[in-house]
């Protein structure tokens, strides 16, 4: 059936509503714009569903995540957890709260018990509330830091990490076999709460969350002598974090918190920037016009699900640098594993600092210094929570902490997601326990290169929409396959690794080797003088991603160098 005839199958079938409908007749003499919400079905990956909110196959709609939901509940029937119940949680988003109820009526329609939260709640309490709640899955309505017209349809499984293998293919094959819309089950709210198949949470589940991140706190001392006077101002970007990141910011005493008052509140339209990302410079342009004039040390800023932290620090002239996500991880990672050495006066032996292959290689640097494993995993946080999940059934390997360059990371194991309000926390506490030694985090970051290298890391993004954009991203991820470079800016190619077919090539031999990751279409290059490329398509968002890293002698060195690669890798995108 061509996307015409499935249009037309829209407006004729008595299943979907008048609203619907009327959306749909709205766009009748427009083709492309039919072509593009019906040429195939949001796909359901690994990271579930993200798309533009409208009518058809292609969009973010009530029907779209029931048919979504149906394949989750056909799956757990599958795996005989139905008596375990799924959590259910929303961020600020437009039609996130909608979205969350379709999916819990569709799930008590199935059997299933829905806890459902009674406000928008962060990415990282939905993790958590999964295993404390003893449920089967987890579903969490966001489309993290896409812009305002995206929303999103991501799911947990029960140890509170985003689905991974063979669940992540089971649930898939569900959805897809889905092809009659009229089998998809819904049912009244007030019969599914009568039936105890529909339970609204909330407090019980927040003050639990916050008590598991309170025992991540190792200087409770510094926070005392220092969080009086730490300044710190917060901007939540209209999202989920401003209650908890503020909430465990005053109960643990720190004093002098200033919320961006024009992006406190939550609001789809993200009216203050064009897209609420805390890696763009945009999103931090108010918190740092209120950092100046209160005299911040900090300014920190979290995404609409409050998974990823933006950081901004103060040095000794009063200038305002940027943390990336891998100087922050950097910086958290190295104080947990100083920190908790000088407490417990060692650290486990079997223990790990996590890492994604994208991530900069000063963390293998730091992992090496202390003397803990590093292990590094592919893209995408759920593979880090996998690890923990290993090292408990298992019972070998002790978690210590796990990050990725986007941002994101995770101090303990309360949850299985990357997790902002804890990041905020640490953050907070690190800033605290370094002024009481007299430092910024802007020294603390220089001593960092110091002792283990200047590591420099870039992002270059470029946006393909559509359908043609899709065609021309699967393009230039085969011509990268077909034709591998010899040379990227002033680097040679030593090795390339890809991950779809699993193999390692070595240029010079041509020699190749077996990659021991889960398969994705990723591909990665090494270069000469410990210097990196990687190359993969956003799962989230229509870009592909070029990723960059090297090693410089100094500061200078480290600057120039990250430079030439990366005005080549902008090339070889074009």
């Amino acid at each position: 059936m061509d996307y015409k005839e499935i249009y037309n199958q829209w407006l004729e079938n008595p299943y979907f509503d008048e609203a619907t409908k009327e959306e749909l007749k709205a766009i009748k003499d427009d083709e492309n714009e039919i072509k593009e919400r019906f040429y195939m079905d949001l796909e359901f990956g690994t990271a579930g569903l993200r798309g533009i909110i409208g009518a058809g196959t292609n969009r973010m709609n009530i029907y779209v995540v029931r048919r979504a939901t149906q394949g989750l509940a056909n799956y757990i029937a599958k795996v005989d957890k139905k008596s375990q119940g799924v959590a259910i949680a929303y961020d600020s988003r437009h039609m996130s709260p909608e979205f969350a109820q379709e999916a819990a009526l569709c799930l008590a329609a199935n059997g299933i018990k829905a806890y459902i939260f009674e406000t928008l709640r962060p990415t990282p309490e939905l993790s958590f509330a999964v295993r404390h709640l003893g449920c089967v899955a987890g579903i969490n309505v966001t489309a993290s830091h896409n812009p305002p017209e995206y929303n999103g349809y991501k799911v947990y499984w029960e140890d509170g990490a985003q689905i991974t293998p063979p669940h992540d293919t089971g649930i898939m094959g569900e959805v897809k076999a889905i092809s009659d819309w009229n089998t998809v089950k819904t049912m009244d709210k007030e019969e599914a709460v009568k039936a105890g198949l529909f339970e609204v949470i909330g407090q019980a589940v927040d003050d639990a969350y916050m008590a598991e991140l309170k025992k991540q706190i190792i200087h409770m001392d510094a926070i005392q002598a220092e969080g009086k006077n730490l300044k710190i101002v917060y901007t939540p970007l209209h999202g989920t974090g401003n209650i908890p990141a503020r909430r465990i910011l005053k109960e643990l005493g720190f004093e002098n918190v200033y919320v961006v008052p024009e992006q406190e509140l939550p609001d789809g339209d993200f009216p203050t920037v064009s897209y609420p990302n805390p890696e763009a410079a945009e999103a931090f342009e108010l918190g740092l016009k209120l950092a100046r004039e209160v005299d911040a040390d900090i300014v920190l800023a979290t995404d609409p699900d409050a998974d990823r932290l933006g950081v901004r620090v103060k040095d000794r002239n009063g200038e305002y640098h940027d943390l990336t996500g891998n100087m922050s991880g950097c910086l958290l990672a190295n104080y947990e594993l100083s920190q908790r050495k000088t407490v417990n006066g060692s650290l486990p032996e079997d223990g790990a600092l996590v890492k994604t292959i994208v991530t900069t290689n000063l963390a293998d640097a730091i992992a090496k210094g202390y003397g803990v494993n590093l292990i590094e995993v592919l893209t995408g946080f759920k593979y880090i929570g996998q690890q923990i999940l290993g090292f408990e059934n298992s019972g070998k390997g002790t978690y210590l902490f796990g990050f990725e360059e986007s941002y994101g990371c995770l101090e303990g194991t309360h949850a299985r997601d990357k997790d902002a309000v804890v990041a905020v926390m640490a953050l907070c506490e690190a800033a605290a326990y370094y002024k009481f030694k007299g430092l910024t985090l802007c020294q603390q970051m220089e001593n960092l290169y110091k002792t283990y290298g200047y590591y420099k890391e870039n992002l270059i993004s470029q946006t393909f929409k559509g359908m043609e954009g899709k065609a021309k991203i699967d393009a230039l991820m085969e011509s990268f396959r077909a034709n591998t470079p010899k040379s990227v800016g002033p680097f040679k190619v030593l090795a390339m690794e890809d991950y779809r077919s699993s193999i390692r090539t070595d240029i010079a031999t041509g020699e190749t080797s077996e990659l021991t990751l889960p398969k994705s279409n990723v591909l990665y290059f090494e270069l000469e003088d410990k210097a990196w490329v990687c190359v993969r398509p956003s799962g989230t968002e229509p870009k592909i991603k070029y990723y960059a890293g090297i090693k410089g002698a100094d500061e200078k060195d480290a600057e120039e160098k990250v430079a030439a690669l990366s005005a080549a890798l902008e090339a070889l995108g074009e």
